[in-house]
């Protein structure tokens, strides 16, 4: 499974580097650089594969992840991962446990005539001076702060990784011994950033190649290989309207679900005022307005996975 050590350039010694672990999302950007390097286009040829199973993803996503793993497709294997099913957590959560926060939309409604504290500043520390009754009702809008990447894919695919470079339960070396590859493609520049652990060093690849979403489509399409599917929970508050709708209208299953996890995550979560939603409207989900982007000027919010680990 270890690479042995690699001669450097003239005056340099061998590299630190033992494992080279290729992060796959099963979508189209993890997807193309896997097959990439299978082809010998991009290198050296990574030592595995790792897949963070969250337990929430679409169909298509497993049967194209199992398609990955089937034989003459990659020339090294894939270990699949998971730190338990989120939908089951979401379920959970609504019912007041603990659970990994996902970036879902809350709608709070201040009603005409409530209270609200009167707040000013005392040495630096904001402190409430009085009160005022509001003139009118008031409905604002929140996203809750994700956590749901952390646990479900970053911690996972770490732990994985410092399994195979016998890291477990020992004390982090002071220089890079894994080169972890990860899928961001040009057009999600903002989404790649540096390892903050010094036994490893992220590798983006496909932006090494100036390869865009586009790109990696293209050069799928020019090895015959079948198109992956997006990767990213059914209920992802994160999707566009383009993405919900595609699923109402195409998998219907996957749709039903995410409706019945919205409805359930409404009230009863801990922590959190106003009810939780997971369209960016903060309306139920199957009332929801899923015209095209370009009507609202909606926002893509695939930036704010800043992690860099769903999607790809």
């Amino acid at each position: 499974m270890f690479h042995a050590p690699i001669v450097g350039g003239e005056g340099h010694g061998p590299s630190p580097i033992r494992l080279r672990a290729l992060s796959l999302g099963a979508g189209v950007q993890s997807t193309t650089m896997a097959l990439m390097a299978a082809h010998g286009e991009i290198g050296p040829m990574p030592d595995c594969a790792v897949f963070a199973d969250t337990g929430w993803e679409p169909k298509a996503v497993y049967d194209h992840l199992a398609w990955l793993m089937s034989a003459n497709v990659l020339p090294f294997p894939v270990h699949i991962v998971s730190a338990g099913n989120i939908r089951d957590q979401l379920i959970a959560a609504g019912d007041g446990q603990r659970w990994a926060s996902i970036p879902a939309f809350t709608r709070t409604v201040t009603p005409a005539g409530a209270e609200m504290p009167i707040l000013d500043e005392d040495d630096g520390e904001i402190v409430a001076i009085g009160t005022r009754r509001t003139a009118k009702e008031t409905v604002s809008v929140g996203m809750i702060r994700r956590q749901c990447t952390t646990e479900f894919k970053i911690v996972p695919i770490r732990r994985k990784v410092r399994e195979l470079v016998g890291l477990t339960r020992k004390r982090s070396p002071d220089h890079p011994l894994v080169e972890q590859w990860i899928g961001i493609s040009t057009d999600e520049i903002i989404r790649a950033k540096p390892s903050f652990e010094a036994w490893q060093v992220k590798r983006f690849p496909l932006i090494e190649m100036r390869m865009s979403r586009a790109d990696c489509l293209a050069w799928l399409k020019r090895h015959d290989y079948p198109l992956p599917p997006k990767s990213a929970c059914i209920g992802c508050p994160f999707h566009d309207n383009a993405r919900w709708r595609h699923m109402r209208d195409n998998d219907r299953d996957a749709w039903v679900d995410a409706v019945d996890v919205d409805r359930t995550i409404r009230t009863g979560i801990r922590g959190i005022r106003g009810e939780v939603f997971l369209h960016r409207s903060a309306v139920p989900l199957d009332e929801a307005d899923l015209s095209t982007p370009a009507d609202h000027g909606q926002l893509d919010l695939w930036a704010n996975e800043c992690e860099g680990m769903c999607g790809v």
